[in-house]
């Protein structure tokens, strides 16, 4: 038994504008088949999320991260997302190239304190911290989403959660990071950054895990319990999925297999 992550979650005030932003600055496609915004990849026909009509989108898709763009009444906080997207670039061309675009786009530029560095740190029109990467060797097949990055105090206990929580690969562990990607190989990388400070405003993005077809989601949900997470309301009230939080407090979601 084991859960596969299959979006990241951002909650944003205007949902389908901050939705329209990640599909224009990753070449993908949104698409609204109820109350959020699923921005992913076209792949022909396939079951869209959430069932129905899927406008070329295919879910899960079988390689990247979707984003699911979720409404929300309350504007972001000045604090820091502890997760963000890092995007890969090829050239330092194509860097400024993406920079220059996610900014008529509507990106704004983000001070997390990064101070002087290759990269280029933005804000999503809802705020939320994205980083546009200086060419890596590392991300030169991802596809425009080079890492999911979580900030954390202990990488190496995230690691022994994360990596019984899902099937992804452990690449990499030290008392600086941990680094997994999916076991196939492709995709972009799910890295957790030793990072100072401590969580002091809910997560406005997070992750969403799914089991496979023919696994339990409760069975799941219990497996991770015993692992250390906890349960999570966030006033979500009746619904399909369960909300939960890793040890160090991070939100996630299982969703229920469709």
């Amino acid at each position: 038994m084991a859960l596969r992550p299959v979006q990241v979650s951002i909650k944003a005030v205007d949902a389908p504008a901050v939705g329209r932003f990640w599909a224009e600055a990753l070449g993908w496609t949104a698409h609204s088949p109820g109350v959020t915004t699923y921005v992913g990849p076209a792949g022909g026909p396939g079951d869209g999320p959430g069932g129905g009509a899927d406008h070329g989108l295919v879910w899960p898709d079988p390689v990247t991260l979707g984003i699911d763009i979720v409404p929300v009444p309350e504007p972001k906080t000045p604090a820091k997302n502890r997760l963000h997207l890092d995007l890969a670039t090829t050239s330092t061309a194509h860097q400024a190239e993406l920079v220059a675009r996610l900014r008529a786009l509507g990106a704004t530029p983000a001070d997390v304190g990064q101070g002087d560095v290759p990269w280029t740190v933005l804000a999503d029109p809802g705020g939320n911290e994205l980083c546009v990467l200086e060419p890596r060797e590392v991300y030169r097949d991802t596809g425009p989403i080079a890492a999911v990055v979580v900030d954390c105090a202990d990488p190496r206990a995230m690691a022994r959660f994360w990596g019984e929580a899902t099937d992804w690969t452990l690449h990499e562990v030290t008392g600086d990071q941990a680094v997994f990607r999916s076991a196939k190989g492709v995709g972009p990388y799910l890295e957790f950054l030793r990072t100072p400070g401590a969580k002091t405003a809910p997560d406005r993005v997070h992750l969403d895990l799914l089991p496979y077809p023919g696994d339990d989601k409760e069975a799941e949900a219990d497996r991770l319990r015993a692992l250390g997470a906890t349960d999570l309301d966030v006033g979500q009230g009746d619904v399909s999925w369960t909300c939960l939080a890793d040890p160090e407090g991070h939100e996630f979601c299982v969703l229920a297999p469709s």
